[in-house]
């Protein structure tokens, strides 16, 4: 066969092996949770909780693997704090309103993060301002990392970044997340 050929029947298959070699592991929306603080100029501790997320895992070739992840800004809640949980939700922090979701969609990064820990580094969109930012995956605790425990995960972000301005008086600049992940066990899916 001419090189031609070859050149063809590389390039026709390329992108059906790659596409084949994806596998997209979904998390588990029920078991996972994202976490986030904010604390006063005085000290004091902010929690809150995103209770409903959306996300996948996909493996890419070379032993590489991506994360995304969907939280919804209107669904953000301060337990026990009616009048927080209002606020955290409306135009002065997250907007849920004209920004629903907050989302980060990593860099590939090595699977072996998962296991042994490490950084995870990607683009955060929150209020539609997107910027780089890194999530530090903890050592796991077991042998299959999001299945038999939680993948966990930390990250601080400054929310002036982010056009979250107000309150500037009350409340530091610094937001800590907290990610546990886990994954929907079963047969994989492409």
């Amino acid at each position: 066969m001419s090189a031609m050929v070859w050149i063809f029947i590389l390039f026709s298959v390329l992108p059906v092996s790659w596409a084949a070699a994806q596998q997209r592991l979904t998390l588990d929306s029920v078991h996972s949770y994202f976490e986030f603080e904010v604390r006063t100029r005085l000290g004091q501790s902010i929690d809150g909780v995103f209770p409903r997320l959306e996300g996948e895992v996909v493996s890419l070739p070379e032993g590489r693997e991506k994360v995304r992840l969907h939280l919804y800004a209107g669904d953000a809640v301060i337990p026990g704090r009616t009048h927080y949980t209002d606020w955290v939700r409306g135009e002065h922090f997250f907007d849920a309103q004209h920004y629903p979701t907050i989302e980060f969609e990593s860099q590939p990064y090595p699977s072996r993060v998962m296991l042994q820990g490490g950084k995870i580094s990607g683009n955060l969109t929150i209020r539609g301002i997107s910027r780089e930012e890194t999530l530090q995956i903890q050592p796991a605790a077991c042998a299959r990392p999001g299945y038999d425990c939680d993948v966990v995960g930390t990250g601080v972000v400054l929310r002036g970044r982010y056009g979250i301005e107000d309150w500037r008086l009350i409340l530091g600049n610094r937001v800590t997340f907290r990610w546990h992940g886990r994954l929907i066990e079963g047969p994989p899916s492409h």
